[in-house]
């Protein structure tokens, strides 16, 4: 049985960008294993005319590799569509279209295996490998059972849905992440509220807004934020998007680390500026006919939801945080934008003795990205967001972060990890002035 020299789990963009980047290196043999049977990105929030918060350049490849057959320009240059990007001079991708490229992306790659659910991972200690487990959901009459072996694991298995704590288990609640395969139904009541802030819930409350007239519903948008937050898009500030950052931030003491992510969140949480130009625009265009059918609402964090499965409608408490009064809300559709929470697959079961813990149950990443005990052997993307910070989840980021793992998974740098990129220094520098109290 072949040893590849590592095994990705999870196909989202993170992992594909490493697919890519390791495409060109045919010495080092890798296998990328996804459960779903195409790669789609987030499909339940491909929403009409909704735009990616990076630029094109934050493709899978261009901020490691310009010149990679992978990136986007040239993906454009094979749909004949050069010329077209050229005269638009948009910088900002839809989210299709982002979609498409990543899919086009796949298309040129021959180490992807889709419709393979993993199951288990355990450590073969003879021979110093790891096994991977799982079946071939794409088999005729019954999944197939599968294995692999590898040297090294990079397990990219995504993020998973976060609710309000106050939800009832169980109950049909719908998540921003299904959005579109629940609108429809949404659409049929007599009243939808989404509850949250953030790109998401803004994009979800534009696309309802622009329907309104047509199915006739009453619709809110409410918040437990303070105001609804826009964007900060300011160069300095994006700084903290760099891997100067990184570093300065990796190195704090976690409950640091945990009130600047906090005090960061306009900054990886808010609303693009254009989108909320948009949805302003189409409030005061009809301020007076739309007043009594939508509804904008922050301060306000939801304490009690239950669903009247009789009645079909949710049955909601909200607690103004101003005032600190209580109000009753019910309503037909009811949409959580409440952002994603990290996951912890339980195919890690059978190696959780080799990985390290945070006192909180999170993985204790090394400022490499491995989590194991080792710190070279297995690697997760986009689980650091607590130790490596805002950065984590940026696609702006993805290039950076993949060239990380591959010198770690080769031992050679092949793609240039470039420092002092910040024109701010985020410690003072020796020589200039500042002199450390003892």
């Amino acid at each position: 049985m072949q040893t590849y020299d590592f095994i990705a789990v999870g196909l989202g963009p993170f992992n594909l960008s490493l697919a890519c980047l390791m495409a060109p290196l045919k010495e080092h043999k890798g296998l990328f294993l996804e459960r779903n049977a195409q790669f789609a990105w987030h499909p339940g929030m491909l929403v009409e005319r909704c735009t990616l918060q990076n630029p094109f350049l934050a493709d899978l490849v261009s901020l490691a590799d310009p010149t990679s057959r992978f990136s986007y320009l040239n993906y454009c240059k094979q749909q004949g569509r050069i010329y077209a990007c050229y005269v638009r001079e948009n910088l900002y991708l839809t989210r299709h279209e982002y979609n498409r490229y990543c899919q086009w992306a796949t298309s040129q790659l021959n180490n992807l295996a889709f419709s393979r659910e993993v199951t288990e991972i355990t450590f073969d200690e003879a021979q110093g490998h790891y096994v991977v487990r799982g079946h071939d959901l794409a088999s005729a009459s019954q999944p197939r059972p599968f294995e692999h072996r590898a040297r090294r694991l990079v397990l990219g298995v995504g993020s998973v849905p976060r609710l309000p704590a106050c939800c009832e288990p169980g109950a049909p609640h719908v998540h921003s992440a299904s959005y579109l395969a629940h609108k429809a139904r949404l659409q049929a009541g007599r009243s939808i509220t989404i509850v949250g802030s953030g790109q998401s819930a803004a994009e979800i409350y534009y696309d309802l807004l622009g329907e309104i007239d047509r199915h006739g519903y009453q619709l809110n948008w409410v918040t437990r934020s303070p105001r609804f937050f826009q964007m900060e898009t300011g160069k300095l500030t994006l700084e903290l998007i760099s891997p100067d950052y990184i570093e300065h931030f990796y190195a704090l003491p976690p409950a640091r680390k945990a009130e600047i992510l906090l005090d960061q969140k306009s900054i990886y949480n808010g609303i693009n500026t254009q989108l909320v130009n948009a949805i302003y625009e189409r409030l005061d265009e009809r301020r007076d006919e739309l007043r009594h059918r939508t509804q904008l609402l922050p301060g306000m964090e939801l304490v009690r939801c239950r669903h009247d499965a009789q009645a079909g409608r949710y049955e909601l408490e909200f607690e103004h945080t101003d005032l600190s009064r209580r109000y009753r809300h019910a309503t037909d559709g009811l949409v959580f934008a409440t952002g994603y929470a990290p996951r912890v697959p339980a195919f890690i079961e059978g190696i959780r003795h080799r990985i390290a813990w945070d006192e909180q149950g999170r993985y204790r990443q090394a400022r490499n990205y491995a989590v194991d005990h080792a710190g070279r052997e297995v690697f997760v993307q986009n689980a650091g967001f607590h130790s490596h910070g805002l950065s984590n989840p940026d696609l702006g980021m993805t290039c950076h972060r993949n060239a990380v793992l591959i010198r770690e998974l080769t031992g050679i740098e092949y793609y240039p990890i470039e420092t002092h990129t910040a024109v701010q220094d985020f410690v003072p520098r020796a020589g200039l002035g500042f002199v450390e109290v003892a």
